[in-house]
């Protein structure tokens, strides 16, 4: 891959919604040492508001995945404004992704693809893909989906 993470938004067409403020006390991004991490975020739409849902319930799994997939813009937009250039991620180490979902719904794991997949096209398919873990609970807000992730900086 020859584009910068920022690069391949541009040429994605990607549009990031704007940052969420924090809905509690927490910093929305932290660093420490050479990693980034980024508290849970929301599927944000362009125009503020939040996709919601129950995967199972009221909600399939392909609406599901496009909420994952809108966190991870969501979460693009949160570094850019808490942390500044994305370019200065080397890689994705670590995602926690909380799926909105009914008991008898299994299907987390796929949902949360959403999330790295769009992470694959922004960073690679090396350094786009890190270790993961999808989970089923009933999410604040009735928002579909909520994920947090670890990542590695340019030293």
């Amino acid at each position: 891959m020859n584009e910068t993470p920022n690069q391949r938004i541009k040429s994605l067409g990607l549009v990031l919604p704007p940052a969420p403020p924090p809905a509690g006390l927490y910093k929305p991004v932290l660093v420490v040492d050479n990693f980034l991490y980024v508290s849970g975020q929301g599927p944000m739409l362009p125009d503020g508001s939040l996709m919601k849902g129950r995967a199972g319930h009221d909600i399939g799994l392909e609406e599901a995945k496009k909420g994952a997939r809108q966190v991870g813009l969501t979460m693009l937009s949160t570094i850019q404004t808490h942390f500044g250039d994305i370019d200065r991620i080397k890689r994705i180490v670590k995602t926690l992704g909380m799926v909105n979902s009914h008991p008898d719904f299994g299907d987390q794991p796929l949902v949360i693809n959403g999330f790295s997949e769009l992470m694959s096209e922004v960073f690679g398919p090396e350094n786009g893909v890190g270790v993961r873990s999808a989970v089923g609970m009933i999410l604040p807000g009735g928002i579909s989906v909520e994920i947090e992730a670890m990542f590695e900086l340019h030293k």
